[in-house]
């Protein structure tokens, strides 16, 4: 009853305050908050977006994180519910709400003949719509490669998130374009203020946005070769990263940390280790990488019960943290895109017979670039490395070995390791001990916050991924996805 009567005060007031003033102009400017920002600052905005692109690696608990479960480069040390595949339903509110959001504002203002102008001041409006369309491209990709079919062309109009979903096919078509237009779109006005990633370096962004197109392109391997060639020659040609050119996020400090260092020293969790599935294949092949992967060499089991994985973490106390665990440092930089995994994405396009490069030089240049990359290259110890059966390519396995070099190499990407194993089927993952179905995911389910926001749209959805009567099954296989 208080509310009521507090509401219907708070009306009367406004009735009697409004009839002694002839108009609102009367206030001036009495209502306006000075230190409120009319129009975006498109360079804040960009860097908001920048700040978050560790997180499409490893995300601390979040969808890359449990991609990176299903992939088993991490084991969960206590609460093992997501690593025994119990269904996931994470929302993607976050995204939506936040960096595609803010990217779509950066389009928007820089495309309004009413704002264009005054957004030029960040740099040419050409300039910064192509780094605001690479990155949107980006975050999709994530997502679609995680759920499937989702809202895309419908989504950030200000809808109330009432919107309809797009087809995965077609998500993917249109990616290509945006990614494809974006390059072309760059012109030699002012760089995009506010670029924390390349600090303004068009061409760094041109290699991003093919590179990324080139690896989406392999995952049409099985649905759509045709196209898939089409596509990842289209990125070859122009031009994706080198050798030498490794694309990592550098880490100022203040706000902004190394997410390894926020995860384990600010947050002070202990929920992830590196999977024994991983140090297993690093140590059994003599692999460098196993110094610079976890903390320690001592992998945790993946998939165990929650009794299991308690037992096991209270007598194995050096369980691997990832990469540096609680001795990283606040600004270590972090990897996004590396020229080892694109080396190895065209070791596998020439392997399928999509290009005439050498399926051998871009799989040992690759493991050659990761070895680099990590700081842990020898020319001794690699070439034994390579010399080795198991690891050498030979005619009956050589797709096998790329694949599974490919998903050792993508570590800690999580979705980019569980894509390949989607993908090729490579390595043979074997699925959690403690799971009581023991058949690895292969999408996410949608969150609940979409069921209850855009339930007729979602629901329509859902049932297209239904596995023996389950509707919206983690189980589903997505459209690229295939056998």
């Amino acid at each position: 009853m208080k509310l009521k009567i507090f509401f219907a005060a708070g009306i009367l007031g406004a009735v009697m305050f409004m009839s002694s003033c002839s108009k609102t102009g009367d206030f001036g400017t009495l209502n306006q908050n000075p230190g409120t920002t009319v129009t975006p600052v498109t360079s804040g905005l960009l860097t908001n977006a920048l700040s978050g692109i560790a997180g499409y690696t490893w995300d601390q608990g979040g969808l890359t994180t449990l991609s990176g479960l299903y992939a088993q480069y991490y084991s969960e040390t206590q609460y093992t519910d997501a690593s025994t595949y119990s269904k996931q339903r994470v929302n993607w509110d976050g995204y939506y709400a936040g960096s595609l959001y803010d990217l779509q504002v950066i389009i928007n203002y820089n495309t309004d003949a009413a704002t264009a102008a005054l957004a030029a001041s960040n740099g040419s409006n050409a300039n910064q719509i192509a780094v605001a369309r690479i990155l949107k491209a980006y975050i999709y990709s994530t997502l679609t490669d995680l759920y499937g079919d989702l809202p895309y062309t419908g989504a950030l109009k200000g809808d109330n998130g009432i919107v309809a979903f797009d087809k995965q096919q077609d998500i993917y078509t249109d990616l290509f374009k945006e990614l494809t237009e974006a390059v072309a779109q760059f012109d030699n006005g002012l760089a995009a203020k506010g670029d924390i990633l390349f600090n303004g370096d068009i061409s760094r962004w041109k290699k991003f946005a093919n590179s990324i197109h080139a690896l989406l392109a392999l995952n049409l391997s099985k649905v759509d070769p045709a196209k898939g060639k089409t596509e990842f020659n289209a990125a070859l040609a122009a031009g994706v990263i080198e050798s030498g050119e490794d694309i990592t996020l550098a880490f100022p400090g203040g706000n902004f940390f190394n997410p390894i260092y926020n995860y384990y020293t600010i947050t002070a969790r202990l929920d992830y280790a590196v999977s024994k599935t991983v140090t297993d294949f690093l140590s059994s092949n003599n692999d460098n990488r196993i110094s610079v992967f976890g903390e320690t060499a001592v992998g945790f089991p993946s998939g165990l019960t929650r009794i299991d994985a308690v037992a096991f973490g209270n007598a194995n106390t050096n369980w691997a943290k990832l990469l540096k665990g609680d001795k990283a440092s606040p600004t270590d930089p972090f990897n996004i895109i590396t020229a080892a995994e694109m080396d190895l994405a065209r070791a596998e396009a020439a392997q399928l017979g999509w290009t005439s490069e050498s399926a051998n030089d871009f799989y040992l240049k690759g493991i050659k670039d990761s070895w680099t990359s990590w700081g842990v290259y020898n020319a001794a110890d690699y070439n034994d490395y390579v010399a080795q059966s198991n690891i050498a390519l030979s005619a009956g396995d050589a797709y096998k070995k790329i694949a599974t070099q490919e998903w050792i190499t993508h570590y800690p990407a999580g979705l980019r390791g569980w894509s390949i194993w989607r993908r090729t089927g490579y390595p043979a993952l074997t699925p959690a001990p403690g799971a009581i179905t023991k058949i690895i995911p292969r999408r996410v389910s949608y969150g609940l916050n979409e069921y209850s926001t855009n339930p007729d749209n979602v629901g329509s959805v859902a049932k297209q991924y239904s596995v023996n009567g389950d509707d919206d099954s983690q189980l589903a296989r997505m459209w690229w996805d295939k056998q």
